[in-house]
């Protein structure tokens, strides 16, 4: 086998998109392992060694694979022997997709107020398309939840991250009503990538508490035009609802940042 360098220069002449990294050998490989139906969700990838010996790399390539995969949300890999050990395929698009927009917005490559704006428009397109009679419980499994959550986010003593968590389930609950498993990923990492970065100008529980008072209203104004049937009026709530909490917990308010996000 040869060196790193010269397979990388080899690699520079294929049609990946990655073009000169190693490793990539290895991601087409699974990718074109999926779509053939080879590999499936919960089956384990071959070891280090045969990854590398059968893609004609280094065994050190093969791992950066395995983390680019496990950032993906593509494995999950643990030590020891058996079906469960080594790098298992799994399914959570959710956590790729929020680790490559958490780290974008942290760069300043994406603005938080686009963000929050793609997440008001996903939002309120899935109140609006709610269809009970298209959900086999007609939605009560999801709504019970919801008001599960409800309750849990009226407990005074939870800290701002425990009512953030709470917050964002009841949000992607909601939102998975719509019978869409690509909004569902979507909706899960949107929130996740800026929960933090927009709370964190609430650096005081004096601060928090009244915001969270709020909070607490309209999740249940909301929750209650769902429950209702009312799509176009829960639609109209979550909007305020997104342009409120953002410009209660951002430096940036809407109408003085340099691109405010169009929620109105």
């Amino acid at each position: 086998m040869g060196t790193e360098a010269e397979t990388e220069t080899e690699l520079g002449h294929g049609e990946s998109p990655f073009q000169g990294r190693a490793h990539q050998r290895v991601l087409d490989w699974v990718e074109a392992q999926l779509r053939a139906g080879q590999l499936r969700i919960g089956d384990q990838l071959p070891g280090e060694r045969a990854l590398a010996e059968t893609h004609g790399i280094s065994r050190a390539s093969v791992r950066d694979a395995i983390r680019t995969l496990e950032v993906m949300g593509l494995v999950r890999t643990s030590t020891g022997s058996g079906p469960r050990s080594g790098a298992v395929l799994i399914s959570r698009p959710a956590k790729g997709i929020s680790n490559m927009l958490r780290l974008h917005v942290a760069s300043s490559g994406l603005e938080v107020e686009d963000v929050v704006e793609v997440r008001a428009l996903l939002e309120t397109w899935a109140a609006t398309v709610v269809d009970f009679n298209e959900i086999p419980d007609g939605g009560r499994e999801i709504l019970v939840e919801a008001a599960d959550l409800l309750e849990m986010m009226d407990d005074a003593d939870l800290t701002r991250a425990e009512f953030q968590a709470l917050d964002t389930r009841f949000h992607v609950l909601l939102a998975k009503l719509a019978g869409n498993n690509v909004l569902d990923a979507i909706m899960a990492s949107l929130k996740d990538a800026i929960g933090d970065l927009v709370s964190a100008s609430v650096d005081d529980n004096a601060t928090w508490e009244p915001i969270a008072k709020v909070l607490r209203g309209q999740h249940r104004e909301i929750f209650h035009a769902v429950q209702s049937g009312e799509h176009q009026h829960a639609a109209n709530l979550l909007r305020e609802h997104i342009e409120w909490f953002y410009s209660h917990t951002s430096d940036q308010r809407p109408g003085e940042a340099e691109h405010p996000p169009r929620l109105v």
